[in-house]
């Protein structure tokens, strides 16, 4: 296998990707040949979830992976990373010095994938629309700091802010934010089933079965108008059950490229080859993994059953055991990569320390062993999860200060049941929104949280985040930033594990696979081109 390494630059002092690469370059060509992508993410509609693609209601790296391609934003996070750009958006910018005005203007002659005209009033609708909608997933608290949303003409929209919010430009790039056709999308319905229409660059078939998007075909769309270069005229992404099966449809031939969630196994595998057709290309990431609580729950109600585990947990033999180099302890919210990170749980608990643990639980008068059960998802974030939690449950038990049980659930249950607080304990993985440390923060502590946690810090919520997020040079926002990692580390509403890298494994064909992915996971399929075999 050919490696190569690519340096991306830091455009905004976030991140400084490194790209391990093998294959051929960067530049794909257009193709009649649909480019085939393999995922394990499975896209169901049930009575709890009837309609996973509506941008009002979806809110996983999955299905936000189908929206991006599809549904188009007025801004964009680019290539490569750094701040975002202007996309169905002309030119977009803060007009106070506040942080709290935001005005865009419309690309000329922008229409949806059916030829109707888009106007800064769809723009609008469509805001109004998300925001409008309270959905259990509370995909719309990214719009929380909307106050209203004016239009001049038909190319203006005017966003007026609640509050100053430095972070805007970036969530005007989620999925959320996405513009819809109102002729498609009910003001206050959301739309059932898997049918998506937008501007995006493609337009998306789905293959239904059992009420399960079992693949979907993505054409090019000859309507786009946008700063994206599409390298393909047509892409198919499969969702197989595991990822063996994915792997056996990749060496077979059968897809060309495979996405999340490969295994641990198999990326080591494939990057210890030498020779053949698959290239595995390694790049940095900012997924991260973590223990969730009920904190209303009884088990775990007092914080110090909570500061225990944060004392107990190894991570780094949990990350050595399971991922390898695949992934690195995490001691916050925050990633190490992002901007304002601070180690807070290795400040407050240093090394794992059972005894340490011991004297937290007898100071609060805490009855051991304490019963527990952990809580995780068979489906969702990939098949080195059970393994993952088999090794909490040992650290835990060894203690002898808990005895703990462990059950894994199917995605298409486990959340609805997580957001209802059906478990005391839970682990999860995010993917953020956006790289920037807000959105490492906000999504589990801020009003609405997507958890749906019970927890409430009300300096963090009022104070903190606000604060936060008027600093336009997020180095100036590192003070509250680290106040608030600290309070987690304290109160352990959530108890972060690692952070990890990300991989794709293309046919040594397939071009730019080195930016099919961007920090966030987004899935750029608009990069992928078929070149010649290297």
């Amino acid at each position: 296998m050919n490696r190569k390494t690519l340096v991306l630059p830091a455009v905004v002092g976030l991140l400084a990707p490194v790209l391990a690469a093998c294959g051929g370059s960067d530049s794909g060509s257009d193709s009649g040949d649909a480019i085939v992508v393999g995922t394990t993410d499975r896209f169901t509609a049930s009575k709890d979830d009837p309609a996973p693609l509506d941008p009002a209601y979806a809110y996983d790296v999955g299905t936000w992976n189908i929206l991006r391609q599809t549904v188009q934003t007025l801004m964009i996070q680019p290539k490569g990373d750094g701040d975002p750009v202007p996309e169905a958006a002309e030119k977009c910018g803060f007009t106070d010095s506040g942080n709290e005005r935001y005005v865009c203007t419309l690309r000329s002659g922008l229409e949806f994938a059916n030829g109707d005209e888009i106007t800064a009033a769809d723009v609008k609708y469509s805001i109004d629309r998300a925001r409008g909608i309270t959905t259990d997933t509370q995909v719309n608290s990214l719009l929380s700091t909307v106050d209203t949303v004016e239009t001049r003409g038909d190319r203006e929209v005017v966003f007026h802010l609640n509050t100053a919010d430095a972070t805007f430009p970036y969530k005007l790039s989620t999925p959320v934010a996405g513009i819809v056709n109102p002729k498609d999308y009910g003001k206050s319905k959301l739309r059932d089933g898997f049918a998506v229409d937008g501007s995006g660059p493609y337009t998306m078939k789905a293959n239904v079965k059992n009420d399960e998007m079992v693949d979907a075909v993505f054409t090019k769309n000859p309507k786009y108008k946008g700063t994206l270069q599409v390298n393909n005229d047509k892409v198919q992404i499969r969702s197989f059950t595991d990822a063996d099966a994915m792997g056996a449809a990749l060496n077979k031939g059968d897809i060309d490229v495979m996405t999340r969630a490969m295994s641990p196994q198999q990326i080591q595998k494939l990057s210890n080859a030498s020779g053949g057709n698959i290239d595995l290309v390694e790049m940095p990431g900012l997924e991260i993994r973590y223990l969730g609580f009920n904190t209303d729950a009884t088990s775990v109600k007092d914080k110090a059953v909570r500061q225990a585990m944060a004392q107990i947990i190894n991570r780094s033999a949990l990350v050595a055991k399971v991922y390898g180099t695949q992934a690195e302890p995490l001691f916050s919210l925050v990633p190490a990569t992002v901007t304002g990170h601070s180690n807070s749980f290795f400040n407050k608990y240093g090394d794992p320390s059972d005894s340490a643990a011991r004297t937290r639980l007898n100071k609060a008068g805490i009855t051991t062993p304490v019963k527990l059960t952990l809580h995780y998802t068979t489906d969702h974030y990939g098949p080195a999860t059970k393994q993952e939690f088999e090794i909490l449950q040992q650290q835990l038990n060894a203690s002898g200060l808990f005895d703990v049980s462990i059950q894994g659930t199917e995605w298409k249950v486990f959340r609805p049941a997580e957001q209802k607080g059906a478990y005391d304990v839970y682990g999860m993985g995010w993917f953020p929104d956006f790289p920037d440390p807000d959105n490492f923060i906000a999504p589990f502590l801020d009003k609405n949280n997507m958890l749906g946690s019970p927890y409430v810090n009300n300096k963090i919520r009022n104070e903190l985040i606000p604060q936060s997020r008027r600093q336009a040079d997020r180095l100036s926002a590192s003070s509250s930033l680290t106040e608030i990692q600290d309070d987690v580390a304290d109160d352990v509403p959530v108890l972060p594990l690692w952070q990890g890298k990300q991989y794709i494994a293309a046919r040594d064909d397939i071009t730019g696979a080195a930016y099919a992915l961007n920090s966030s996971s987004t899935l750029q399929l608009w990069q992928l081109g078929r070149g010649v075999s290297s």
